[in-house]
């Protein structure tokens, strides 16, 4: 079996812990190594159960610091990075575009560096792989989907980011033969997700009966993806995916946000034994925000096509694996909305 050295990225986040998980459990003869600088929504407890594996290393570290990088390639010889640490929040990077442009765009730069400079003109079994979001093609009318020759159209200060960053592994790829891949999924859902998303924010506000609020009309449409699913197909992409080419990830699966939310309402009630339209009660229409996308949705038949993936549920039957998770862990769900979970990393790490 061929050992590897894998860096990913972001590997305390969201998408990142799942995709951690998958590849330890999965790949005994890999080592990796999880760089995650832990801020706001990086969250060690979301790798508790692959914390003691032999084949898993932790890595505190920003990749916003370049000479960090730099060291951790030399002392531990990646062969590979699965690039997911990002800012992703399209309201925070609406109130801070500088703190997205320093992670996503100055933060990848810092990543592609390193690879070229470790890995040189002769990239023999190497590979970085570079995650990113439909959102940089921008928003589409009421037909019509992304494809992976979607002109770049970006409309928020996240997606002007991720897209930027895209443009820059394919410079290096063209310029200095770094051999990469990009993915461009659609929305992420299920469990673990720190709660300023859609989803994980309407659970925790049914829980507590806060209101739900939905901007403006509540029409806008997304493809909406289970995380596992996302990794499963992270997973194909890095061991069977076309250098130099990109993979639109979509779950086939559009939802306008006010159809969303009233199916999110009526599990809720049904999982916590609430009169019907009970939860539903709490949705308020909001001020939309500024530069709102009206409508994404992924032509996702490239990746089916070559690596014969699909999603494997439902999005009625991952929405309600989801409510599940979270209502079977609410110490997780109150660590992370207290900030609490900060805490663990400082037991477990500098004590």
């Amino acid at each position: 079996m061929i050992k590897r050295n894998i860096l990913i990225t972001g590997g305390a986040g969201f998408i990142g812990s799942h995709v951690v998980r998958l590849f330890v459990n999965k790949y005994k003869n890999y080592n990796i190594y999880n760089l995650d600088d832990l801020t706001y929504s990086g969250n060690l407890e979301n790798l508790l159960d692959v914390e003691s594996s032999q084949n898993y290393k932790f890595l505190k570290g920003s990749i916003n610091d370049a000479n960090v990088i730099n060291n951790f390639f030399e002392e531990y010889e990646f062969d590979a990075v699965i690039h997911l640490a990002a800012e992703s929040h399209v309201d925070r990077s609406i109130a801070n575009p500088f703190a997205f442009v320093e992670t996503n765009v100055l933060g990848t730069v810092n990543l592609l560096n390193a690879a070229k400079k470790y890995w040189g003109r002769n990239c023999v079994n190497k590979l970085f792989y570079h995650i990113s979001t439909d959102e940089v093609y921008g928003t589409l009318g009421e037909t019509g989907f992304f494809t992976e020759q979607t002109p770049y159209d970006p409309n928020s200060p996240y997606s002007a980011s991720k897209a930027s960053s895209d443009h820059f592994v394919r410079a290096y790829g063209e310029t200095y033969n770094l051999p990469y891949i990009i993915s461009n999924c659609s929305n992420n859902y299920g469990p673990n997700q720190f709660p300023e998303k859609l989803i994980p924010l309407f659970i925790h506000n049914v829980i507590a009966n806060k209101p739900l609020p939905v901007y403006g009309d509540g029409k806008y449409t997304r493809d909406w993806l289970y995380v596992v699913d996302h990794a499963y197909a992270i997973d194909l992409v890095f061991h069977k995916g076309k250098l130099q080419e990109t993979y639109n990830i979509g779950g086939f699966n559009e939802w306008q946000n006010i159809d969303l939310v009233q199916l999110l309402c009526q599990i809720m009630d049904k999982k916590l034994d609430r009169k019907e339209d009970e939860s539903a009660k709490l949705i308020s229409f909001v001020k939309d925000r500024p530069g709102h996308d009206k409508r994404y949705a992924i032509d996702a038949s490239k990746i089916k096509e070559e690596l014969e993936w699909e999603p494997s549920v439902t999005f009625e039957e991952g929405l309600e694996r989801t409510v599940d998770w979270y209502l079977n862990n609410e110490i997780w769900l109150k660590n992370v909305t207290s900030g609490k979970y900060q805490e663990y990393y400082k037991n477990q790490y500098q004590s």
